[in-house]
């Protein structure tokens, strides 16, 4: 109960804006998320407010509040976003050692699309080991 109490201050006296415990904001304030949910976005707002959840381990988690009421609309798709948006996943699809389009995002781990990685048919060792894909004979 005690690291509820550090983490409400309506004032903003101790740590600079007006803090509350986790699920403790009032009405009227959102998280980006929450926003974003509603279909809007802080448009440039400056924090109203904060949330805190003590973790003992790294130190408190924080989220930062802003007010319902200035919120703005989220700008909506144009045909060139829709287009930039489009090329950019294209290319993190795009492996390039072959330079084929795979169906699913290349793995940063492997660098390269799953045949390319694995070119003897042989599945990963991990895969291999779980049973997940059977050893062709």
């Amino acid at each position: 109960m005690a690291a509820l109490g550090k983490c409400f201050d309506p004032t903003g006296a101790r740590h600079g804006i007006p803090t509350y415990p986790w699920r403790y904001a009032p009405d009227g304030l959102a998280t980006r998320r929450q926003l974003r949910a509603r279909g809007l976005r802080p448009g440039g707002q400056p924090i109203a407010a904060q949330v805190l959840r003590p973790r003992y381990r790294r130190g408190p988690l924080v989220a930062y509040l802003y007010c319902l009421d200035k919120a703005k609309p989220v700008r909506p798709m144009t045909p060139a976003k829709r287009r930039a948006l489009e090329c950019a996943m294209r290319a993190r699809r795009t492996c390039p050692q072959c330079r084929m389009e795979a169906a699913y995002v290349i793995p940063s781990s492997l660098g390269v699309c799953v045949p390319c990685a694995y070119p003897d048919d042989k599945p990963p060792p991990d895969q291999h080991e779980s049973g997940g894909i059977p050893e062709k004979e």
